[in-house]
Parts: C-alpha cells; structure tokens; sequence
C-alpha cells in the first residue's frame, strides 16, 4: 500500500508502526541497522533535523521503500543525473583551522 508522506511525524510513525508489527525491539532494530536507539527514538517521535543517510538505513532495514512521485517530464533529466553521477560534496573548511602562516606572523 502506498501512504503519503508529508511530514516528519508521519515517518515516524510508519517506521514505528512498523517496527512493532514485526516485534522488533527498538535497541535491536537500531543496532542491525548501525544507529543508536536514541536516533530511533528521535525518528519514531518525528524529530525534523535527523540524517536523511541515518533514516535510509533505517528504512532499509525494516523493509520500507521510500518512493517519490514526480511528473513524467522529469524523468529524462532524472535518469541523465543518475548515468553520470554527482559530484561528491566539497569537505567544508573547519572554523578552528590554523592558518599556514600559523599564529599571524612573527
């Protein structure tokens, strides 16, 4: 059955609804699916900021695929992305890094 996902409380319900139908506890279910329980939590109580990469593996691991529908026209440039990939993302700079001339200069 497709279920129409429009929020974040509404996944998490359905991975909740989920889980416990297939008598998983939430500790198990978490560490088969490499996250901690209180990410699960977070997840299940429809927590807006989480990891899209943490909540796919948590997906994968109950046996929900995620889908999307989108019009027909989109299609060909969808499948053109996916032939030559996507760029991996650029590392961000971190705020507390040392210059090279170190301390400013001497």
């Amino acid at each position: 059955m497709l279920v129409p996902i429009l929020s974040p409380q509404q996944l998490g319900l359905l991975i909740r609804a989920t889980r416990r139908t297939q008598k998983l506890r939430m500790d198990d279910t978490a560490g088969t699916a490499g996250v901690g329980h209180v990410f699960v939590r977070e997840v299940e109580r429809g927590k807006p900021t989480v990891q899209l990469g943490r909540v796919m593996r948590l997906l994968a691991e109950l046996g929900i695929e995620l889908k999307a529908e989108v019009a027909d026209a989109v299609m060909p440039e969808f499948q053109r992305l996916e032939s030559v990939g996507v760029k991996p993302p650029i590392p961000r700079r971190s705020a507390r890094a040392v210059s090279p001339q170190g301390d400013g200069g001497a």
